[in-house]
């Protein structure tokens, strides 16, 4: 059996490209397989580094990667895109001490979403594009999809999402170039693996599943983990099923992978089993 190690926490910062100031809480193994830069949930305006801390130095002591989790600026203060320059701070900061090994970029909830478009900006400005790893991220801001009134009473609620959403993104019309969502780029091609974990009890698995059938069609390597019976912030839970699965898929391809090209002969369309 193998021993693993309780990796060392130290808090660091990165600056973002309008020069903000980004902290960063690091979980580092003494011998890292790769480095994970993490965006915690909370809806764009809650949470923090610190408060999902228990969360991330688990998934880097079960994954044996290091994990950087990013202090990003939340709404209704700093609006978006502040939340996603932070995270392209991040990993920035992260590939210059990566010395070879992989980085992923990844988030619960609402920081996979900022995580998504981290990756999309990192395309479009011709900078390394880092293999994304999400856990149910909210896609959609009219949360309008089917899942969202399946089950009642479910987390999140719509209505509460859809606020949530116009507080991170406020008023102004969107900018073609850097999409709110994903799921309104013209185009995915290009990116690098994406590795997706989802409930089938969560609101946002037909958001998540659009997703996978978007980055399919373009030609992305995806991977769909859909757990039975798991609800949203599934990962929080230290006896749930969505942390062990993250964990899972760091070391597995196709999200450990650094590169679409080096990704050309794994499969495009697959449907994930964990061990």
């Amino acid at each position: 059996m193998t021993t693993i190690t309780a990796p060392e926490t130290s808090i660091t910062q990165a600056v973002a490209a309008d020069g903000a100031r980004v902290p960063l809480l690091l979980h580092r193994p003494a011998r890292p397989r790769g480095w994970l830069v993490w965006a915690h949930g909370g809806s764009w305006q809650h949470g923090s580094a610190r408060q999902w801390a228990p969360t991330t130095a688990a998934l880097a002591a079960r994954s044996g990667w290091a994990v950087a989790s990013v202090d990003y600026r939340i709404a209704p203060t700093h609006r978006f895109p502040a939340a996603v320059l932070d995270v392209l701070a991040a990993i920035a900061w992260a590939e210059t001490r990566a010395k070879g090994l992989p980085v992923v970029v990844g988030g619960d909830s609402a920081g996979g979403t900022i995580a998504a478009l981290a990756a999309l900006a990192a395309r479009d400005a011709d900078e390394p594009v880092p293999p994304q790893l999400l856990a149910y991220p909210p896609l959609d801001p009219s949360c309008a999809r089917p899942s969202y009134t399946a089950i009642r009473d479910a987390f999140p609620d719509p209505a509460g999402l859809r606020a949530a959403w116009r507080s991170w993104l406020g008023t102004s019309a969107p900018d073609p170039a850097f999409p709110p969502t994903p799921l309104a780029a013209s185009s995915l091609a290009g990116l690098a693996p994406v590795t997706l974990v989802v409930g089938e009890d969560d609101p946002v698995r037909d958001d998540v599943t659009a997703y996978a059938d978007r980055l399919r069609a373009d030609a992305v390597p995806t991977v769909l983990h859909r757990l039975p019976g798991v609800p949203h912030a599934d990962l929080l839970n230290p006896a749930g099923s969505v942390l062990p699965a993250v964990a899972a898929a760091l070391n597995n391809p196709p999200v450990s992978l650094r590169s679409v090209a080096a990704a050309t002969d794994h499969p495009r369309n697959l449907e994930g089993t964990l061990p």
